[in-house]
């Protein structure tokens, strides 16, 4: 499971290190894709597969399942780590995500987000605050 956070260089060539507890997890490939919060996501192989999978089942048909595989796909990149543990992250990905020459690697469970990193503060501060909280989380059922 990927859990905490830290601070990432990103260098000009629009590298950036992953952490190695992460890149163990993700083992031999990885996909990199927007997130929903002006972020990135970082998905093993797998879950990134069986993502495609589920949103493939609907058919072209389906307007939303349409709008889904646009955004997930084509905004996608194949990741691929070199011997220093650096990926490299698209250009258009990281104007799309405001990514310059830092961000924060933060883990979320199955997969991991990469974020700009006053975007990341605002996102903390959110998690702080009570209010902000118990809307979001009244809603789940966890």
């Amino acid at each position: 499971m990927f859990l905490g956070q830290s601070s990432n260089a990103i260098d000009e060539k629009g590298r950036i290190t992953i952490p190695a507890r992460f890149r163990e997890l993700l083992g031999d490939s990885a996909y990199v894709t927007l997130g929903l919060s002006q972020n990135l996501i970082v998905l093993p192989e797998q879950s990134f597969l069986e993502k495609a999978d589920k949103a493939n089942a609907p058919g072209m048909t389906n307007l939303d399942a349409n709008f889904f595989r646009e955004l997930f796909f084509a905004n996608a990149s194949h990741l691929e780590f070199d011997k220093a543990g650096r990926a490299l992250i698209p250009q258009f990905l990281r104007d799309a995500a405001g990514l310059s020459n830092s961000a924060v690697v933060a883990g979320v469970g199955m997969n991991f987000e990469i974020w700009n990193p006053d975007r990341w503060a605002k996102q903390l501060a959110r998690m702080q605050d009570p209010e902000y909280i118990a809307e979001r989380l009244n809603r789940l059922d966890i």
